[in-house]
C-alpha cells in the first residue's frame, strides 16, 4: 500500500509538469503556424478564393445570379477562413515542424520573402497560361496518338 502511494505520489507531478509541457509545445508550434499565416496573409487569400469560386459559378450558372449573396454565404460558410482554419492549421502542424516553421517565417519576413509571397500567385497563373498554350499548340499530335490503334502486346 505504501509503495502504490509513494509511486502515486512521485508519479503524478511527473505526469502534470510532462503535460504542461506537452501543452505549451502544441501552443507553441500552432502559434507558428499562425504566424506563417499572417506573414502569408491567407486569410486573405482564402477570402480571394472563395470570391474566384462564386464568381466561377455563377459565369457557369447564370440561373444563380439572382441568388449571388445567398451563394457567397454558402461557399463561405462552408470553404471561408473561418470554416478552414483549424482544419488547414493542423494540415501545417502535421507537416510541418517547429524549427521548420521557424525557418520558413524567417524567410518570409525578408523583403525577399515578401517578394516571393507576392509575386507567387501572378508567376503560377503565368504557369497555367503557359501550359495551356502548349496544349493548345499541340493538341494535334495528341489527336493523332489517340486516334491511332492501341498497339497491342
Amino acid at each position: 500500500m505504501k509503495r502504490t502511494k509513494l509511486f502515486s505520489i512521485i508519479t503524478l507531478p511527473v505526469l502534470l509538469v510532462t503535460s504542461a509541457a506537452l501543452y505549451a509545445d502544441a501552443a507553441s508550434h500552432k502559434q507558428k503556424v499562425e504566424t506563417l499565416f499572417q506573414l502569408t496573409d491567407m486569410e486573405k487569400k482564402i477570402q480571394e478564393s472563395v470570391e474566384s469560386v462564386v464568381m466561377l459559378q455563377l459565369r457557369q450558372n447564370p440561373q444563380l445570379a439572382q441568388h449571388k449573396e445567398k451563394v457567397f454565404d454558402f461557399f463561405a460558410r462552408h470553404i471561408g477562413w473561418p470554416a478552414l482554419k483549424s482544419d488547414i492549421t493542423q494540415m501545417y502542424i502535421d507537416t510541418f515542424s517547429e524549427k521548420e516553421l521557424e525557418n520558413i517565417n524567417a524567410f518570409y519576413i525578408t523583403p525577399a520573402g515578401q517578394k516571393v509571397i507576392k509575386a507567387l500567385p501572378e508567376l503560377v497563373q503565368q504557369r497555367n497560361q503557359l501550359a495551356m498554350q502548349r496544349l493548345q499548340e499541340n493538341i494535334g499530335e495528341l489527336q493523332k496518338i489517340v486516334g491511332q490503334p492501341a498497339a497491342h502486346k
